[in-house]
């Protein structure tokens, strides 16, 4: 999950909707019963869900993009699906994206004035030291280029600190969340969203101050490059008790002051540490879980001089730029209908400390299994249902932003230039919000659409579900496919451990994962695409 916004909107624009929302319910289709207690009965009593993720996120593990593990789980899931009954198996490639990155060996302890084991990770994508490097650890307390000055000729072969101390507040509530009815009903009252101007991002003030305090940053960094500086070292921006939240690597390399959308914060080189090209505006970078990293600022302010032992073997793979996407289908059985599409999916790869199960195994396991569970209930879908394992979504959504160009077109110059599928896709529905259970669909502003979701949800009221929000919700990949007018979601869920614990952490383990949730989510998503699969016409796409 990249990141997550609501957009509120006026709420006069929702009451407006209502007249449309009466005059189609009549129209509204729902698959017979015994057709949902089919999907029901096998997804809830004979779930493989578990079985699949344990294997993602066990056996293969942590899936960075680019990465042989990558590679290794798009083969994987292509192939269990393939093993299913599901056709047209594949892997479809996007790109060039860049270079892989895998770990080989890591060691990060404190020597003197005692032993002590740390916690930590390497960044995604950074180099590696040349061997072990045993130095004295420095904090760089420089806000300013000025405080920079102070340190010139004092870093060269040295461990630097380069992150404040993190205040470690006590846990005064539970980690654990789930949607109380008050604020699932907050959310089904939420006014159609306001139209965006298409850039996706926040205020210009809030743009600016992110910029100056990036680039700050990226002057930091180069100034260590000329000290010759051997490893930094980052303390984590979230967690405790020795959780750590670890991301790609920074690159020294300034970002524009002028951003007019998304695309120019993803695009700069300061997000590609997966570039080759920028590998020598990098570092030996690392993060340590707050508890260790805070205990050393605070010994150096106490006159200590704590040396460290790191050590970053890291492998590059640059075999192969281009990534993939798994797909793979159930044909449509009506001879006019089974050109259409309907597709669900979500995103395979994952950063690196961890599995990736939360984030998102979860998902890709949950669509796989609702795809399965259509073929095991014998249902014969009259449109074809496609699923889709997105990588590159951690990056900024690539896998399926170049998916979407390649088959339904893209905006340019604020025009809709259609491609070869776009008239023949009837919806995408996605899941990367973790282990939780589904509350519901976050509408996107689409009015038109929540008589047939209310008619959907009914069966599984019983189970949590009956939620539906006309806001937006960002960050993942339903967002190419609403960007371009077609209806494309992303279901409400429990947030259970997501942020506090397990999101881009090295917690994002199987450990951590609700099965009773996984389950019902799946069997959930099954009955959505289905039933859009058997309708007489396609979902009703937004204006």
């Amino acid at each position: 999950m990249l990141r997550r916004q609501f957009i509120a909107g006026a709420l006069l624009l929702a009451f407006a909707f209502q007249g449309a929302i009466a005059q189609t319910a009549t129209a509204v289709y729902s698959a017979p019963k015994d057709a949902i207690d089919k999907i029901r009965d096998e997804g809830m009593n004979r779930s493989q869900v578990m079985q699949t993720l344990s294997y993602m996120t066990d056996n293969i593990g942590g899936r960075l993009t680019g990465s042989p593990n990558m590679k290794r789980a798009n083969e994987w899931t292509r192939d269990k699906m393939k093993e299913w009954g599901l056709q047209n198996a594949r892997l479809e490639s996007w790109g060039p994206f860049g270079r892989g990155w895998s770990l080989r060996k890591f060691t990060a302890v404190v020597n003197e004035p005692q032993y002590i084991p740390v916690i930590a990770y390497p960044n995604a994508w950074s180099p590696s030291t040349k061997g072990p490097v045993t130095s004295e650890v420095v904090f760089l307390d420089a806000k300013t280029d000025a405080d920079l000055a102070k340190y010139k000729g004092q870093l060269a072969g040295k461990i630097v600190l380069v992150s404040g101390e993190r205040p470690i507040k006590p846990i005064d509530k539970a980690l654990m969340k789930r949607y109380t009815d008050e604020e699932l009903a907050k959310m089904a009252s939420a006014p159609k969203p306001a139209d965006s101007d298409g850039s996706g991002l926040p205020p210009a003030n809030v743009i600016k101050g992110f910029v100056d305090s990036f680039n700050q940053n990226v002057r930091r960094t180069k100034f260590l490059q000329e000290e010759g500086a051997a490893v930094t070292l980052y303390n984590s921006g979230n967690g405790t008790g020795g959780t750590l939240f670890v991301q790609g690597a920074s690159v020294a390399y300034e970002m524009p002051t002028e951003i007019r959308s998304i695309n120019d914060i993803f695009d700069s080189p300061a997000f590609q540490p997966h570039n080759k090209k920028y590998e020598a505006n990098m570092l030996p970078q690392a993060t340590l879980a707050s508890e260790d990293y805070n205990r050393l600022v605070r010994m150096i302010k106490n006159g200590a001089k704590p040396t460290m032992t790191v050590e970053i073997d890291a492998q590059y793979h640059d075999d192969d730029p281009m990534q993939y996407n798994t797909i793979a289908e159930i044909p449509g059985t009506d001879p006019v209908l089974k050109d259409e599409v309907v597709m669900l999916g979500a995103h395979l790869d994952s950063w690196h400390s961890s599995t990736g199960a939360t984030d998102n195994g979860a998902g890709s396991a949950a669509v796989m299994e609702a795809a399965r569970i259509i073929l095991a209930s014998g249902l014969k879908p009259r449109r074809t249902i496609r699923v889709a394992l997105w990588s590159g979504e951690e990056q900024g959504l690539f896998g399926s932003t170049n998916y979407v160009k390649q088959h339904f077109g893209q905006m340019k110059d604020g025009t809709l230039v259609k491609g070869p599928d776009y008239d023949k896709l009837s919806g995408y529905f996605n899941l990367d919000n973790g282990t939780g259970k589904i509350r519901g669909v976050y509408l996107q502003g689409n009015a038109n659409i929540k008589p047939l979701f209310e008619a959907w949800l009914t069966p599984f009221a019983d189970l949590g579900a009956n939620t539906l929000t006309l806001s937006n919700t960002g960050g993942t990949d339903h967002l190419p496919f609403d960007g371009i007018g077609l209806p494309g979601f992303q279901f409400i869920q429990d947030e259970v451990e997501y942020s506090s614990r397990t999101h881009h952490s090295n917690q994002d383990n199987f450990d951590r994962i609700q099965a009773d949730d996984m389950k019902q989510a799946s069997t959930i998503i099954a009955a959505f695409v289905y039933q859009t699969a058997m309708m007489d016409g396609k979902l009703p796409r937004k204006k």
